[in-house]
């Protein structure tokens, strides 16, 4: 009698790095295989295709520029998330705190406009920092308190940021010289972030934040504290970590980092207060800081990957005059591959005896 047969997926050991970069790599090849086929229905070369999304992002000193401008909030958002997950604890609401920075910088930048531009880029970054970090401290204390659910809460107040900004561009903060369109006044010049080498100094930021998060997490005590609390709140317990303010403490670098976002988007990018300045970056920063193991030098090279995708995929819609759908398709496919490689990276699959089957055809 041949005795049934389960599939179930059980969790690897620590997998070696080179195990690891196997799969990963070997996800790579079938994703760009599978975009081929789909390339290939839609009349195209596959070769030239990828040639032409390299040359998108990195072909010219300027493509270059846009997809370092397109990698700089995705770093610092992802480093900001990373901190917030190492903890367990799941911050979904990167877009309401990039969101409530950015409103706290317009805020300053918009009034206090008359001084030096060293003295008002800082107050903006304090006040994009600050404003971003308690933003994501009204669910932390929650959760800390009452043992909420992070997720739904830190989701629910993405729109309540998001709604708040679109208040103040169709309402109070409306330009009366915009001739009736729904927008906010232009920053003065000495409200715009710098540029050094043909991009706004948020690449500088996001390097040494990339330095300061891995030192962070990996070389101090809070850092520890915050993975122990992560692993195991008994254990923390346990050890005698004030729980409660490590989680507060952690959640207000998280969302600081998150609300220095939308200060940068807003001075060095479109030099205005808009609803489009999260342009999604909190939610596909939780992509990149997955993929890249919530590691701080890990993120910065996932990041500029993950923006030269996008840029080359807006590249090949001009190139070869294929519809927006068909480039996201192929953006959705490469990620589809590189998300689902972790799943093989931690777990396994193995073949069980279905001893309950056995037992009923017995009896």
């Amino acid at each position: 009698m041949i005795m049934p047969m389960t599939i179930r997926a059980i969790k690897k050991s620590e997998p070696s790095r080179l195990k690891a970069a196997t799969i990963r790599i070997g996800a790579i090849i079938l994703a760009l295989i599978t975009s081929s086929i789909f390339i290939l229905l839609l009349d195209l070369n596959p070769a030239n295709v990828y040639m032409k999304m390299v040359q998108g992002a990195f072909g010219t000193a300027y493509r270059a520029r846009e997809t370092i401008i397109k990698a700089i909030p995705l770093v610092i958002t992802s480093l900001g998330i990373a901190i917030a997950f190492r903890m367990q604890f799941w911050n979904i609401g990167g877009e309401g705190q990039i969101a409530m920075g950015a409103f706290a910088a317009s805020f300053v930048a918009l009034n206090m406009s008359d001084m030096s531009k060293p003295i008002l880029l800082l107050l903006m970054i304090l006040a994009a920092m600050l404003v971003g970090g308690l933003w994501a401290l009204i669910p932390a204390f929650f959760k800390a308190q009452w043992g909420t659910n992070e997720t739904i809460v830190t989701l629910m107040m993405n729109y309540i940021g998001l709604k708040w900004i679109m208040y103040l561009q169709y309402g109070p903060w409306r330009d009366p010289n915009s001739l009736g369109f729904p927008k906010i006044a232009n920053f003065t010049e000495n409200a715009i972030l710098p540029k050094l080498m043909g991009v706004h100094i948020g690449w500088i930021f996001a390097l040494l934040l990339v330095a300061a998060v891995y030192i962070f997490l990996n070389h101090t005590k809070k850092g520890y504290e915050i993975a122990v609390i992560g692993e195991s709140i008994n254990t923390a317990r346990y050890a005698g970590i004030n729980i409660k303010r490590t989680i507060l403490i952690a959640i207000l670098l998280s969302g600081g980092l998150c609300g220095l976002v939308g200060m940068i988007q807003a001075s060095g990018v479109n030099s205005t207060l808009s609803v489009e300045v999260t342009g999604g970056v909190g939610y596909t920063a939780i992509i990149t800081a997955w993929l890249a193991s919530l590691s701080a030098p890990v993120i910065l090279v996932v990041s500029i990957l993950f923006a030269a995708l996008l840029e080359g995929g807006s590249y090949i819609q001009t190139v070869f005059g294929i519809p927006e759908s068909a480039a996201l398709i192929l953006q959705g496919i490469i990620l589809f591959f590189v998300l689902g490689s972790e799943f093989f990276v931690q777990y396994k699959f193995i073949l069980v005896k279905n001893q309950n089957s056995v037992k009923k055809e017995v009896v």
